[in-house]
């Protein structure tokens, strides 16, 4: 009877789960839906999700897996978006439910999921904060900042990212563990000795009974405490893991390899020599971070928070417009629409500089459009445009020149904006002076399966 490896990603705007043959190494079967979480805000700059929602969709994901191959689920890994902050109480944070061979938990005593996006903690808050004790800046949306920030708490007492709350549900942990990558993307985490700067945040009067106890990544969490969709109770689920290093897991098959990744947002990024040692202090102006990856290695990234969400931007702007003139058409058929009139449109000379988000080494920073022509106004010079920015955004914070003077030989795509926007693509291609590949199965809910099936 073949067995299993299931894999899980938790994204910004989606859910993908995955069923990986052990024996092939092949993914059997996968599943995705768009989480539909946001929470309309009257809070300027907020950025949250229902945890309710997340967790609503997780469960439609799996239930669409074959009900015999997750009886045959030998393993559990799990991804997500880094950053965000959730809370929840110890004993009461979720409820099970369900017969026989199908039970499902339902968050219960849980807060809203307040995401990496979140935008709150600006410059003259961050400006109050201690030093970390770290080569990592603290940023807004990073959840240790998060947490500072007044108003959130309330009587919960465990916090972890999204996926570490999975987890814990999972396995029926009443506290949480996490993984460097994830505390890295916290703040406040020193990864040379892995552990959090206790006695800084302390002083600074933070709650560090909220900070989860640190494990290695891919280490294993715990044991299903039941059965869970047909996967059998006592079945090892991995500690939770970073979507950004599990979608480079699933596409850098070799050390001279870079990966472009664009979903919701857009990294570049390559390995650093395995003997590589970060420096000992942050550099909030760099554009470059190096983050933790696995046995104690590092991926040197420039990370964007502009990717595909500027897309998504775009059509939300002109569904918008459409709209107020009466005017119906689905945000899928405007996308599509758009691509194809981009496709016809071989380069533009329109300048679209699409850091509509800012970025964290120059979170002031606003999107412009230059270069305005009557020539160049159509559907299709405006979406060449924006993607053609993309790239040049992603690339002027780590130059193709670095790329070769690192000895990178080739660029491997990966992310949900790349594989579905042909217009990405044939920018992503002019954008480096290497050639670009495009592999199937490259993502994050495949990368953790893999991860998981390699450390069997």
């Amino acid at each position: 009877m073949a067995k299993y490896v299931l894999g899980i990603d938790i994204g910004t705007t989606s859910i993908k789960v995955v069923l990986l043959d052990i024996n092939s190494k092949t993914v059997t079967d996968s599943f995705s839906l768009p989480t539909k979480a946001y929470i309309v805000s009257d809070e300027t700059h907020a950025k949250e999700q229902d945890s309710v929602q997340i967790i609503t969709t997780l469960n439609e994901c799996i239930a669409s897996l074959p009900i015999d191959k997750l009886q045959n689920v030998s393993r559990i890994g799990v991804s997500g978006q880094m950053h965000g902050v959730v809370f929840w109480k110890a004993q009461t944070g979720c409820d099970w439910s369900g017969g026989d061979s199908r039970h499902l938990f339902s968050p219960r005593d849980t807060s809203h999921l307040i995401t990496w996006q979140d935008g709150r903690c600006n410059s003259d808050f961050l400006s109050t904060l201690p030093n970390p004790d770290s080569h990592l800046s603290i940023a807004t949306g990073f959840g240790c900042a998060t947490i500072f920030w007044p108003g959130f708490l309330s009587d919960f007492m465990v916090a972890g990212t999204i996926h570490d709350y999975l987890v814990s549900m999972l396995c029926g942990l009443e506290s949480c563990v996490m993984t460097g990558q994830n505390a890295a993307s916290w703040g406040y985490f020193n990864t040379a000795t892995n552990q959090w700067n206790i006695d800084i945040l302390k002083d600074a009067g933070f709650p560090v009974h909220l900070l989860p106890e640190c494990v290695p990544s891919g280490c294993m969490a715990g044991q299903t405490c039941c059965e869970w969709h047909g996967v059998p109770a006592s079945t090892p689920v991995g500690a939770a893991l970073g979507d950004f290093q599990c979608s480079v897991y699933s596409s850098m098959t070799d050390r001279t390899d870079a990966v472009l990744n664009i979903s919701t947002s857009a990294q570049l990024t390559y390995a650093m020599p395995l003997d590589f040692t970060p420096p000992n202090i942050p550099d909030p102006t760099s554009s470059i971070s190096y983050v933790p990856y696995f046995d104690g290695s590092y991926l040197a990234v420039a990370a964007s928070l502009n990717g595909g969400n500027v897309m998504a931007t775009l059509v939300g702007m002109l569904s918008g417009w459409m709209n107020e003139l009466e005017v119906e058409v689905s945000d899928s058929s405007l996308y599509e629409k758009l691509i194809r009139c981009a496709l016809g449109v071989d380069s533009s000379d329109l300048r679209v500089s699409p850091t509509i988000l800012g970025e964290r080494h120059d979170p002031l920073s606003l999107g412009q459009v230059s270069n305005i022509h009557p020539s160049n106004l159509s559907l299709g010079h405006m979406t060449r445009a924006v993607c053609r920015g993309v790239l040049d955004n992603i690339t002027s914070m780590m130059h193709p020149v670095f790329l070769l003077e690192a000895g990178v030989q080739r660029i491997k795509g990966s992310g949900s904006a790349l594989s579905r926007n042909a217009v990405l693509r044939q920018e992503a291609e002019r954008a480096f002076p290497l050639p670009v590949e495009y592999g199937q199965d490259v993502d994050s809910a495949v990368g953790v399966a893999i991860v998981f099936h390699d450390r069997m």
